[in-house]
């Protein structure tokens, strides 16, 4: 029986060259040697991107447009991350076009989670943007207790953040990939290669705000951005 193996951001990658590998939510899979280029994979994985890095500065935008008093708006990121340099780079430019400050801090452990959001007040940060990290995605329950905790007014990547009782999230629909990475599993089990198969990006997002929590932090939430928001948890 042909076998297909699944590879997502939040499991560890495969060491394989020869079973078929259909990734999820990869955010730079060209970058991080992957694949040889979107067009055209080559070898044995093919996927779907998540193009996180690209879309955070829109999250950054969105949390400013929320809390626009806030002159400090700092970044979590992970130090162990390969694209982590990247990803500060062109947050640091988004936060440049926005007219606010971005301090950068880093958290490899759960320990430096904590520490990062004890230093929240000395930076006198009015917000704070949690990149895209598989571990960061793992510990959201503790990042979302931490924002409550210190009453800071934080973005995520991804829903399940929000649901955690973070404030809100913008980012790839992830049950929309993991549809169409079983349509591509479909194929390459009727005899496509991966070889041949495009990297596709996603073209679905969600934008969610827990209002719950807005209204712990004594945020009250712009009608515009409660119009735009694809789910509103309360």
């Amino acid at each position: 029986m042909p076998v297909i193996g699944f590879l997502s951001v939040f499991s560890p990658p495969c060491a394989t060259s020869t079973i078929p590998i259909v990734f999820i939510g990869v955010g730079d899979p060209v970058g991080i040697g992957l694949v040889a280029s979107l067009a055209r994979p080559g070898g044995n994985i093919t996927g779907f991107t998540n193009i996180t890095t690209e879309v955070t500065p829109k999250r950054l935008e969105l949390l400013t447009e929320l809390v626009p008093q806030a002159t400090v708006i700092a970044l979590l990121v992970n130090p162990d991350n390969e694209i982590t340099e990247y990803y500060i780079k062109i947050m640091q430019e988004a936060a440049h076009t926005k007219g606010v400050q971005l301090p950068v801090l880093k958290a490899g452990t759960e320990g430096e989670i904590d520490t990062a959001f004890a230093s929240l007040g000395q930076l006198q940060a009015g917000g704070l943007v949690v990149a895209a990290d598989a571990f960061f995605y793992s510990r959201r329950d503790q990042l979302a207790a931490l924002a409550s905790r210190y009453s800071v007014p934080a973005t995520y990547e991804d829903r399940a953040f929000t649901a955690a009782g973070g404030l809100m999230s913008y980012g790839s629909d992830v049950l929309a990939l993991f549809r169409q990475a079983g349509i591509y599993a479909g194929r390459i089990l009727k005899g496509e290669r991966p070889a041949d198969l495009p990297v596709q990006q996603p073209t679905t997002f969600q934008f969610v705000v827990n209002l719950k929590t807005a209204n712990a932090l004594g945020i009250s939430v712009p009608a515009a951005i409660l119009a735009r928001a694809d789910e509103v948890i309360e």
